[in-house]
């Protein structure tokens, strides 16, 4: 079913205390409990992006008016264009902290509404200011039905502002959500209480739709690279896409720092087939995946969704790689999907802009691949740095600790035991050839011994036998398993 509501009652701090609120155990459990709650915000998917979050967590470098700068940008525009004009800006609609909307009108088309956005460039931007100018001439003139049409963009060294058709219906997400496009982005999303999934022949219809308009732009050498269910207006039944500029504007994506996790996911063609994953996903179930890879789903009637579900999203492809999108396409869940426009479509690029929109293509994949590789080093060090610290580890190095010192002092034995015996072997040889000690006194000679030379021998045996026993000791702590 859906995730569980979240709020404090989920997350309960430590309880307060007018007497003993001082006591060092009282402030480590607040310290924890505080931890804790901080944690659960920071790794939801809509809060951790949000103002008020970033702003607490880091108020120096959140604390611009991002509403009045975006205002300022707006003002100076319609200085240059007085055919708009501002009916209300739509506070919060969207999730990004540095782009803003406003609803507008024409002046000469008073009946008509259109969408204003204003947006910083992002670090991916790797269109020089003449390429990038070109591209965005070229998506405002085309007309393609999976698209979305931009009507108006400029853009300067640090923001763009793109003026398109306003959706009263709204988006995918609010269709599946059951909301007011112009609400609150955290009152609509956050918490949504009547979202459900689509029926099969939807998921088909509109999952057929957005798989031809991916095609499209990959064709055409451009990519899209945020493809979510608020980038999806549906309006008479069929999909457009919207928002494919961002990925011209160095936008980040909302799902990079899921799939900065998987080296696999390195493309601009894969982060598209990885997104429709999620979109898929919220089709079907009417929410997001919690966390991914999904290796298991909640029982739906559709196992054809399940399938390709599984070929994006699982464990294996992750690891293994993204399907392509023509691949999807011929897929048993879109492949029989009749289409209203069975003409052929394509998006005709000049050469010259395509081989600027191939060259930030390889620039931004190898930023994000470079990240990816730091992201795999740390992994590996915290996992290495948990298995050392880990008890077990600790138990086991103690074990090889005693095994080392008790082999020591064993091969210290066996050194002062070879010693001896040499030095036993030296006095014994010395007898048995007929030397001795000169006589202290003439008129009393020693007799010679006669029993000097069995007993160092025996003495010699049995230093080779406890050298035997020393050495097999040695060797099978040596060799011994830890």
């Amino acid at each position: 079913g859906k995730p569980p509501r979240f709020s404090v009652n989920i997350l309960p701090l430590p309880p307060k205390k007018l007497i003993g609120n001082m006591d060092r155990e009282f402030i480590a459990e607040r310290q924890r409990g505080l931890q804790t709650y901080l944690d659960s915000i920071t790794q939801h998917p809509l809060l951790c992006s949000s103002l008020p979050v970033k702003k607490f967590l880091d108020p120096n470098n959140y604390s611009a008016n991002y509403t009045e700068i975006a205002l300022q940008q707006v003002s100076m525009f319609f200085r240059s264009d007085p055919k708009w004009e501002v009916l209300e800006p739509l506070r919060d609609m969207g999730w990004r902290i540095r782009k803003k909307y406003f609803l507008i009108k024409n002046k000469e088309q008073t009946k008509e509404r259109y969408l204003l956005s204003w947006v910083d460039l992002g670090p991916d931007k790797f269109l020089s200011d003449k390429d990038l100018q070109s591209a965005m001439k070229l998506l405002t003139s085309l007309s393609i039905p999976y698209l979305c049409p931009l009507l108006f963009s400029s853009t300067s060294e640090s923001s763009a502002l793109l003026i398109r058709p306003f959706s009263e219906k709204g988006s995918l997400k609010d269709h599946i959500c059951k909301v007011k496009p112009r609400e609150i982005y955290l009152k609509k999303y956050c918490n949504p209480k009547k979202s459900q999934g689509l029926e099969l022949s939807q998921i088909k219809l509109y999952g057929r739709q957005i798989l031809e308009g991916l095609k499209l732009l990959h064709d055409g050498g451009v990519f899209h690279g945020h493809l979510h269910t608020s980038n999806v207006i549906v309006e008479d039944g069929v999909c457009r896409l919207t928002d494919v500029e961002n990925g011209m504007l160095g936008v980040p994506s909302t799902l990079r720092p899921v799939f900065t996790q998987f080296r696999k996911i390195n493309t601009t063609e894969s982060i598209d087939v990885f997104c429709f994953g999620h979109l898929l996903y919220e089709m079907t179930y009417g929410r997001p995946p919690d966390s991914v890879p999904v290796d298991q789903h909640p029982t739906v009637p559709y196992t054809a969704v399940v399938s390709v579900l599984q070929s994006i999203l699982s464990t294996e492809a992750c690891k293994s790689g993204m399907p392509k999108v023509s691949e999807l396409m011929q897929t048993p869940l879109f492949s029989d999907v009749q289409l209203q426009h069975s003409e052929k479509l394509q998006i005709k690029v000049p050469s010259r802009l395509k081989e600027a929109l191939k060259t930030a293509k390889e620039s931004l994949e190898k930023r994000l691949q470079e990240e990816q590789r730091v992201i795999h080093q740390h992994k590996r060090l915290t996992r290495a740095q948990s298995h050392h610290g880990s008890e077990e580890e600790k138990k086991r190095r103690k074990i090889l600790a005693r095994k080392v010192h008790n082999t020591e002092t064993l091969f210290k034995l066996v050194t002062l035991l070879t010693i001896t015996l040499h030095v036993n072997l030296f006095f014994c040889l010395s007898s048995g050839s007929g030397a001795s000690s000169p006589p202290t006194c003439p008129s009393s000679p020693t007799p010679p011994s006669t029993t000097g030379m069995p007993v160092c021998l025996a003495v010699c045996v049995c230093m080779l036998k406890c050298l035997s026993v020393c050495l097999s000791v040695c060797l099978s702590l040596c060799f011994a398993q830890d």
